[in-house]
């Protein structure tokens, strides 16, 4: 392809995102699609030869977008993943074209200098100070690892990175944690059972009690307590666990106190409702997911470390084929050495021209505009007596369930499925269904700048009208007393 190509392509592409874009909302949000559709439309053997680039371009057109799920669209209020602000699609677009390897520094200088300020930018949102670093990720998955790894050698004085897991070790964390902690807890070696998952309060923060009750029963079984894990935004219901409390049992027991701020991370930037008061700078390492309520495009986590020469300790291997012979006054940074990844993809560059192009102000506008989207379907429910809120978000993120019928739980969970799947198929919204103190709801989470005050209306609308729809189709099913 030569540079003629590349622009006549290119220039087809952005005029092709754009009129997407531009269109979003008049598309369905999830397709009306089976599965087996689509593994038969991609069925082909692997290509032998070349075809033009207009016909690779015609085939996206007539395969992939239609069959998206079309997260810029502003019914999309399930899982975690936000419209993507358009300046971080175009930075994406130029990270690709520079194909910059920033775990080490000689594949990327100015990539490595980029990401370490934004990095920076991060631990000053935190509240974090000087001596504080980190690295950008490809999610809480990954940023939860390194937070449980650098526990883990921490507390150990680093022999287990070294001579392996010897002792039996636990982990505290809230029932309402995501699940990359249990997978963090089996991959840095203490295995799934050494996670003690503890009880909520009826805001679905995790009991200080429960956790000096489950550390006092490990230290009589000789089971050392290494690490405590503290949510700041759970996924279900955006609560914040009790930071302070958290940080002085962490003290007492001489464990490392790790903060999952993933999602809540957003909150960070709210000027309406501000959360710097919550002490998130008092955890030793804090997880936060750019590619989150910080709208840019995935993939963007973060770990970020109070002190970051823990990263150094935990990661500080110099192979000698990585060994930078011009680096002689040690400055030429490299992630490799402070951090898991040795590729690394320049995912500092989206984060970078999100904040220059936007501004903390305008994100924090987002952020607050999609807080009062979850508080005024709040505010709905209230008045609705067929449903109720699991509690009044303190976040984007609010759990509602239909209570208009005596149902059984497996009733209401079979009831809740329906409508989502009713809901997904209708191609107006896509919302999610969860459990929380063994009940099913209906989890709605707008992370969207598109969204608007009506799209809530319309939702709960739509919600109400399944579930009785659901209830007069299938009442034989959902308990013969519900067909009235």
């Amino acid at each position: 392809m030569n540079p003629t190509e590349f622009r006549e392509v290119g220039h087809r592409v952005v005029d092709l995102l754009a009129g997407y874009l531009e269109h979003i909302e008049e598309r369905p949000v999830f397709p009306n699609v089976e599965p087996a559709t689509l593994t038969k439309l991609f069925a082909e053997p692997l290509p032998e030869h070349p075809s033009t680039a207009e016909e690779v371009l015609a085939e996206l057109e007539e395969k992939l977008l239609p069959y998206c799920t079309h997260v810029g669209h502003p019914g999309y209020m399930g899982l975690i993943t936000p419209s993507p602000n358009p300046i971080g699609v175009i930075a994406d677009f130029i990270c690709s074209a520079l194909n910059q390897n920033i775990g080490a520094y000689s594949i990327g200088p100015s990539g490595v200098a980029m990401e370490r300020r934004t990095v920076r930018w991060l631990t000053d949102l935190v509240g974090y100070g000087e001596k504080a670093g980190g690295n950008l990720t490809s999610g809480g998955m990954m940023a939860n690892f390194i937070g449980l790894k650098l526990a883990r050698d921490s507390v150990s004085g680093d022999r287990i990175q070294h001579e392996g897991v010897q002792e039996r070790w636990a982990v505290y964390a809230s029932e309402e944690r995501h699940v990359s902690v249990d997978k963090a807890v089996d991959a840095v070696g203490l295995g799934r059972t050494a996670l003690r998952a503890l009880p909520t309060d009826a805001q679905f923060r995790v009991r200080l009690d429960a956790l000096e009750t489950a550390i006092a029963e490990d230290r009589k079984r000789g089971i050392r307590p290494m690490c405590v894990v503290g949510i700041f935004g759970t996924t279900n219901t955006g609560a914040i666990d009790p930071v302070a409390g958290l940080r002085r049992i962490a003290d007492r027991e001489g464990m490392w106190f790790h903060i999952d701020a993933a999602y809540g991370g957003g909150m960070l930037l709210s000027q309406a409702f501000p959360v710097r008061d919550h002490g998130l700078e008092q955890a030793d390492s804090i997880t936060i997911d750019p590619h989150k309520w910080f709208y840019a495009p995935l993939d963007a986590g973060a770990v970020l470390v109070k002190d970051e020469r823990r990263l150094t300790a935990s990661f500080g291997i110099k192979p000698s084929y990585l060994t930078d012979e011009l680096d002689r006054e040690n400055e030429r940074y490299q992630y490799y050495v402070h951090g898991f990844e040795q590729s690394r993809r320049f995912r500092g560059l989206k984060v970078w021209m999100s904040f220059k192009r936007y501004g903390t102000r305008q994100i924090g506008e987002w952020v607050d505009g999609n807080i009062r989207h979850a508080r005024h379907l709040f505010s709905l429910v209230a008045n609705r007596p067929d449903f109720e809120a699991a509690s009044e978000p303190p976040m984007s993120a609010i759990c509602i369930r239909y209570r208009g019928a005596d149902l059984e739980q497996p009733q209401a969970k079979e009831l809740h499925a329906e409508v989502a799947r009713r809901i997904e198929q209708s191609g107006k919204f896509w919302i999610s269904t969860t459990e929380l103190k063994g009940k099913s709801w209906f989890r709605i989470n707008p992370v969207n700048f598109r969204t608007r005050i009506e799209h809530l209306d319309q939702l709960l609308a739509l919600i109400e009208g399944e579930c009785r729809s659901v209830i007069h189709d299938r009442g034989q099913i959902l308990g013969g007393a519900l067909a009235q």
